[in-house]
């Protein structure tokens, strides 16, 4: 039995790991478009590398919460894949082996050349200067606003093989992350995991579960192993 995990910024809160909120454009004070955009890329570089830099400091120290361990705990019983609109590791320290990340990773970095060309970032720092084998610029391998979505068909053939789909800490007004839930077979359970919970339309097998992440998963994973295996 599958299970298709949409998972947002509410479950890496838990950990430490700030929201994003676009609902006044600034990031940590930042304006998003300054440090989240080709744009602001061309504009600063070094501005953008720097504050990549310190979110991945921050990273580097934050421990997974017991939703991310919830989730990696029934890869044991079933076939789990996460769909996550956050580009921390959370998800994999906790174990989960199937990861798919929407909006890039910030512990890699890309060719401004050729996009094919990711690499491992050693640490915390990104650097002007660091180049990759072609010898351009390396970027934080983050989609940013205005860039495609690649992962985005991988994430839709993950979701049309569920046979349960879990969205957590996610506020299902980013898209196309937040399209995924139409793609989700009506006659399969879904839950939606959220303290606030997102305004979604009515359908059928829809469990609303008004939870922090940590609190929801646990008590879902229990209900799904115990009606399931």
């Amino acid at each position: 039995m599958k299970i298709v995990v949409l998972s947002g910024a509410g479950i890496s809160a838990e950990s430490g790991i700030p929201t994003f909120r676009d609902s006044n454009g600034l990031w940590e004070g930042y304006d998003v478009m300054e440090v989240a955009s080709p744009e602001g890329w061309r504009k600063d570089k070094s501005l953008v590398l720097d504050f990549y830099n310190q979110r991945r400091k921050a990273a580097l120290s934050a421990q997974p919460n017991a939703g991310h361990i919830a989730l990696a705990e029934l890869q044991e019983h079933f076939d789990v894949a996460i769909i996550t609109q956050n580009i921390d590791n959370l998800h994999e320290k906790a174990g989960s082996r199937h990861v798919i990340h929407l909006h890039g990773e910030i512990f890699k970095s890309r060719s401004t050349l050729d996009p094919s060309l990711v690499y491992d970032i050693d640490g915390w720092e990104l650097s002007e200067g660091d180049k990759c084998e072609k010898g351009s610029q390396l970027r934080p391998h983050i989609v940013w606003f205005g860039e495609m979505v690649p992962m985005m068909e991988v994430a839709v053939e993950e979701t049309l093989q569920a046979d349960i789909f879990i969205v957590v800490g996610t506020s299902l007004v980013v898209y196309p992350a937040a399209g995924l839930l139409d793609y989700v077979d009506a006659s399969i359970p879904k839950y939606i995991i959220d303290p606030n919970m997102p305004g979604v339309a009515s359908r059928e097998n829809l469990f609303l579960v008004e939870e922090k992440g940590s609190v929801g998963l646990e008590k879902v994973s229990k209900e799904l192993i115990a009606k399931y295996t």
